[in-house]
């Protein structure tokens, strides 16, 4: 067989491309080519696997065009450059680098403190300016300063530990966070609305999702301490932007410092030209070192799934053989789709999530379901997740992940897996099986018998079992414009709790959401995306 080919387009170390000659694959380093969409979708069609870093888009369009393509490995974190159903639609594995510009990150926002603390920007343009301008620049001290860390994962909780060190309180908000962990880390975990309260400065170290938007909106900065520091190392859109500046101009709030941005490359930015603000272009992982790892860690990577089929910080697929792939594809799917059933319902801070395989499944590769689950459950507040990385986020949360297995099955299905999701506020758990075509189905939910198969829309509503909910429930959906797919019901006991699971074709609004709950016999209704 020929030997696989794989082609860099963008700036990579010199290092990747020897691992990838070493490994016996021929390589062809284009660093530029990624900025050239045309040519780029022109020969990517001649190539097993593409490396690249954030200047390479990865289109829909471009993978029509690469018939060949098995890997798509990124130098890095965010795959927000390559469209990833697009990719997974055509088979290609897109990994990436979790863990290879942690500790860079993590000292830029610690830079940005210092630069926000002594005004350290600011007052090297005027001393270059021919100005000596002592009295202007009065900073303030670290040191006994209250630190807010939203987000104390990974890098988050490495900016604690330095913080620590420089003799900072530190305080955290994380939902993920377990009351052990934060003794472990040294850090005091609190709720939102203390951390703005409390802290003199606030670092944001979490993903970009629906729940994290706007983490510091208007309303949150306005509850935060008069003269409170910014820094945002972590995704543009986490701060409101217009509202921080709007903060600034008043002046309560005192400083920011931003590496990231809603828009990006950003020329033009709200934050711009106030004299309190520091401003970098995305250089969160901008250090010799931080680029060296992670170029060796995808050279590798890729390297290992070309050549033995290994598959690791895969985005899109879990850590299984290729002998095992056509049998767990159905239930990987299966125990994603009911953790994110169960994640997109949980609210509180999750303690622990069990894993119950009974029958057939119990005999297979359960570590590899058992990431998908954690996967799904954690995918709706931590974007950034990956089947292989989950077992290590919830590890270095404090959640608890435990399987049990049962051989015989104590249902009637030859499979079946059940997932509890353990949070502060109660236990959620649903159960599904894969049927003989194919498709994975809940059959189960909250003890309630019930068949439905996952859509992408679907509306959840739990309610009492009393005439007239259906009735009113479907003319409300119709009256609304909502196209009904599928609708499954079920109901422990006649005139008992009842639930139903419908899918729909379109999006649902939190307007139709806030009429289903206006029913009367409905407990609660939310919309769940697949």
């Amino acid at each position: 067989m020929p030997a696989p080919r794989v082609l860099i387009s963008d700036a990579l170390s010199p290092a990747a491309v020897q691992i990838f000659k070493d490994r016996g694959i021929a390589v062809d380093f284009q660093p530029d080519l990624g900025k050239d969409k045309e040519k780029l979708a022109q020969i990517i069609g001649d190539y097993d696997g593409l490396a690249i870093r954030s200047a390479t888009k990865v289109t829909a369009k471009i993978l029509e065009q690469a018939k060949n393509l098995k890997v798509i490995g990124r130098a890095g974190i965010g795959v927000d450059n390559v469209e990833i159903p697009a990719a997974t639609a055509r088979g290609v594995i897109v990994m990436n680098t979790p863990f290879g510009n942690s500790i860079t990150t993590a000292e830029h926002a610690i830079a940005m403190m210092f630069a926000l603390a002594r005004q350290i920007p600011q007052a090297d343009a005027s001393t270059q300016a021919g100005k000596w301008e002592k009295n202007r620049f009065m900073g303030v001290e670290l040191t006994g300063k209250v630190l807010g860390v939203i987000g104390c994962g990974n890098i988050g909780s490495i900016v604690a530990d330095r913080a620590i060190g420089l003799r900072m309180k530190v305080i955290a908000y994380d939902p993920f966070l377990s009351p052990e962990r934060a003794v472990e880390l040294g850090v005091e975990k609190v709720e939102l609305d203390d951390l703005l309260r409390r802290a003199d400065i606030i670092t944001l170290h979490v993903p970009m999702t629906e729940k994290t938007k706007n983490v510091l909106s208007a309303e949150n900065i306005a509850k935060t301490k008069r003269g409170v520091r910014i820094v945002n190392c972590a995704r543009g859109g986490l701060v409101d932007e217009a509202a921080l500046r709007a903060a600034l101009d008043s002046g309560h709030v005192a400083g920011a410092a931003f590496d990231v941005f809603v828009e990006e490359p950003a020329t033009s930015n709200p934050l711009f030209g106030h004299p309190n603000v520091v401003c970098t272009p995305h250089l969160g992982a901008a250090t010799t070192e931080a680029q060296e790892n992670v170029a060796l860690q995808v050279a590798e990577q890729m390297s290992d799934y070309l050549l033995q089929g290994a598959i690791q910080n895969a985005v899109n697929f879990p850590s299984i053989t290729a002998e095992e792939a056509p049998r767990l594809k159905p239930f990987v799917a299966l125990a994603e789709k009911l953790g994110s059933f169960l994640g997109q319902l949980t609210e509180a801070p999750i303690k622990g999530i069990r894993i119950e395989y009974e029958g057939n499944v119990a005999e297979m590769n359960t570590r590899a379901l058992t990431s998908a689950a954690v996967t799904g459950v954690l995918r709706p507040f931590l974007q950034d997740i990956n089947m292989v990385s989950a077992p290590l986020v919830a590890r270095d949360r404090g959640i608890m992940v435990e399987e049990v297995k049962r051989e015989n099955a104590a249902r009637d299905y030859e499979s079946f897996i059940r997932i509890v999701v353990d949070a502060e506020d109660m236990a959620r758990h649903a159960g599904g099986t894969v049927f003989q075509d194919g498709k994975p189905r809940v059959v189960d939910i909250r003890d309630i018998a019930v068949d439905a198969e996952f859509a992408p829309h679907m509306i959840y509503v739990r309610n009492d079992d009393k005439p007239g909910f259906i009735g009113r429930f479907g003319t409300l959906l119709g009256e609304s414009g909502v196209n009904v797919a599928t609708f499954a019901l079920g109901r422990d006991k006649p005139g008992g709790d009842a639930i139903c699971f419908v899918s729909v074709d379109e999006p649902v609004s939190d307007e139709l959401l806030r009429r289903i709950e206006e029913i009367p016999q409905v407990k609660r209704a939310r919309a769940v995306r697949f």
